[in-house]
């Protein structure tokens, strides 16, 4: 968990900070996307909103269950490196069907996409999966 620790704060905090910035409009256009003024790719971009939420309260839960030694950090974590994952996959297969490769957008979302591959090996190795019916 100590790695993995440091990529929930910056990513928590970051997409908390993102969205802070983006409903303040303090991000200059010549750094906004590609056709940002276009109402279905504000849409577009809104729609991450409750992912990008959730991803961060999943990771901020874990962390904290985690200091306190609580067992569910763990599922937690797992959720958060899902949801992650799934974030940055989403926004980077949108700018490959648009053709838009602006590296300001990459960058970030490719982070997003990979950060969780690292870790989920790591995380899942060792636990058994329930293969047990819960039901009879």
């Amino acid at each position: 968990m100590k790695g993995l620790q440091a990529f929930f704060w910056f990513t928590d905090i970051g997409f908390l900070l993102y969205w802070t910035v983006t409903f303040l409009g303090l991000i200059p256009p010549e750094y906004l996307y590609q056709d940002y003024r276009d109402p279905n790719l504000i849409a577009w971009n809104l729609s991450f909103l409750p992912l990008d939420l959730l991803i961060s309260i999943t990771g901020l839960a874990s962390l904290y269950a985690y200091r306190k030694g609580r067992k569910s950090w763990q599922p937690l974590a797992l959720v958060s490196l899902v949801l992650t994952f799934c974030s940055g996959l989403q926004a980077i297969a949108f700018w490959t069907f648009a053709g838009d490769f602006d590296p300001a957008w990459w960058i970030p979302n490719l982070y997003l996409l990979l950060y969780p591959l690292w870790f989920l090996p790591r995380f899942l190795r060792g636990h058994e999966l329930q293969t047990k019916c819960p039901v009879n």
